[in-house]
């Protein structure tokens, strides 16, 4: 299942500030958690939809709902 792909204004700007190999890092990671939530990732709340993917010492917060996945 191929999962649609939000990032949220603050997100897009977070990512800004990172440097190109961590941005780079996270790109592909999100890449990868779209196709299958591949990765490191664990749920955050037993009964919340709220995630965390992480990406080295980075933590992406996230949120899945159905097909999209809200970062």
């Amino acid at each position: 299942m191929r999962y649609r792909l939000e990032i949220k204004e603050e997100a897009r700007q977070q990512l800004r500030a990172l440097g190109k190999e961590q941005r780079c890092n996270v790109g592909r990671r999100l890449d990868a958690l779209q196709s299958n939530l591949a990765g490191d990732v664990k749920k955050l709340m037993a009964k919340t939809h709220e995630y965390r993917l992480r990406v080295g010492t980075l933590r992406v917060l996230f949120t899945s709902e159905k097909d999209l996945i809200s970062v």
